[in-house]
């Protein structure tokens, strides 16, 4: 019989409602394989034993009662939540040591929504500092690293979640995007991250919309794990400045993640938008199997140039750093940010609202000029990241050279931030060395349905799932 850590969400939800598995005993699994591998992964900020073992007892209880109709899709599930979002009773660091001792007095409206789907939420996954970079380092943990080889990074800033659930530690987890902070990590992992179409998830009660370019989704062994999260967490608010089209009545992602894509035109493209910013060769390789593999599945494939081009770094960058600046600081503590976060901020102190709109604006209109080249296709295929998962280390020091890294590491998936296009990160390559390289598929705004049809196709000629890290 296979480990509780083996079972996808979906199995050890349907074994919970079979009463072949209790909640308490799920938990109890997950919380003595985090407290084995969590120090030398760096996967969880805080993990709440307590409170998840009261978690569990209560989903028991409901799993062990008689009361008619369907229980909650997850009841009994352990599901870490990123701490860039708040639960209530648990730690709120947001990545950063300022934080260190704060805990959240409410629930973000996503994590209400997994509480209500019956998730046990067993604690809060790493993250960089207010979520800037696309490592996951930071001075309250250990840097989050990929099971593959822990000499490297999981990537960022959903960097624990991705982390934990490569090794086991949950089946599923929570996590954001707000530049590729879903499927960096998810492909630096090996394990399938999407980020939602703009407005699909509300960011209620107390996160702004701002510029639209973050969302919440999911990372997941499975396909059909990350469709489920989608499924519950897909909410909207009122005062939410975005919204996406609702699925057509009595339909699931679930369900799209069950079935056939049919016969797709796909574009692709491999060359990085980033000036200087190569690409490594078994990255290439990855995104060359990943297009031969489409066609041999009857998929129309074809070549076309990147949506954007250098011209809008400055502008992502300008936006990023207003984005820095946005969370709550004492002026007499800024000192004690990392040097990264202290430049962003000191970046967007330094230029005028006036830069920043036209920055924004910028960006908004080059998302319309981009998507009428991508709107033929039903999805288009690109790296996830120019790199191999980088070693510790490899990010830091001087920040404005630590931004330039960065840019030059992840040129591909802020694409989708701007235009607002749902993504996926898909695990379908590994090195000879035994890394994994993620490729990328962007899908029509609203097309999650698309991508999840496509990912789950692929998975079930490449069950990538079956892969087991060293660290496992």
């Amino acid at each position: 019989m296979a480990e509780i850590h083996e079972l996808t969400a979906i199995q050890q939800a349907e074994a919970v409602r079979r009463r072949e598995l209790s909640p308490t005993e799920i938990t109890e699994h997950y919380l003595t394989r985090i407290g084995r591998l969590n120090e030398q992964l760096g996967a969880f900020i805080a993990v709440a034993e307590e409170s998840a073992r009261d978690q569990a007892r209560k989903a028991e209880e409901e799993a062990l009662s008689d009361t008619p109709g369907e229980p909650p899709p997850l009841l009994g599930v352990p599901i870490p939540v990123k701490d860039l979002d708040p639960v209530a009773g648990m730690a709120y660091t947001r990545g950063s040591a300022l934080h260190a001792d704060r805990v959240a007095d409410a629930d973000s409206d996503v994590v209400a929504e997994l509480r209500a789907a019956g998730a046990v939420i067993t604690g809060k996954t790493n993250t960089p500092e207010f979520g800037c970079s696309c490592y996951t380092e930071n001075d309250l943990a250990p840097a989050a690293r990929t099971p593959w080889d822990t000499s490297r990074s999981a990537g960022g800033s959903s960097g624990g979640a991705a982390a934990a659930v490569a090794a086991g530690l949950a089946p599923a987890a929570h996590a954001s995007d707000g530049g590729g902070s879903i499927r960096i990590p998810a492909g630096a992992c090996g394990v399938f991250g999407i980020k939602p179409s703009r407005g699909r998830v509300t960011s209620g009660p107390t996160k702004p919309d701002f510029t639209g370019l973050a969302t919440a989704g999911s990372i997941a062994r499975t396909v059909a794990d990350a469709a489920l999260l989608l499924d519950i967490i897909s909410v909207n608010r009122p005062g939410d400045h975005f919204t996406a089209p609702a699925l057509p009545v009595g339909e699931t992602f679930v369900g799209y993640a069950l079935r056939e894509p049919g016969r797709l035109r796909i574009a692709r493209f491999g060359t990085s938008p980033v000036p200087g910013a190569g690409v490594d060769p078994e990255v290439s390789a990855a995104y060359e199997d990943a297009a031969k593999l489409l066609v041999e599945l009857g998929h129309d494939v074809e070549e076309i140039d990147p949506p954007f081009d250098a011209d809008l770094l400055e502008d992502f960058a300008l936006v990023w750093a207003g984005l820095a600046a946005a969370e709550p600081v004492d002026p007499a503590d800024e000192h004690r940010l990392r040097p990264l976060t202290r430049w962003l901020r000191e970046r967007a102190a330094d230029s005028s609202i006036a830069a920043y709109m036209r920055a924004a604006g910028r960006l908004q209109n080059a998302g319309r000029a981009a998507l009428p080249q991508m709107l033929p296709y039903d999805a288009v295929l690109s790296p996830t990241v120019a790199k191999l998962p980088v070693p510790i280390g490899h990010f830091g020091g001087d920040p404005a050279e630590d931004f330039r890294r960065m840019t030059e590491y992840a040129p591909f998936t802020s694409i989708a931030n701007i235009t607002g296009q749902p993504a996926v990160s898909v695990p379908l390559y590994w090195s000879p060395e035994g890394l994994p390289a993620g490729v990328s598929f962007m899908g029509r705004p609203g097309g999650e349905p698309t991508l999840l049809s496509l990912a789950a196709q692929l998975e079930a000629v490449r069950p990538w799932a079956l892969r087991r890290p060293p660290v496992w």
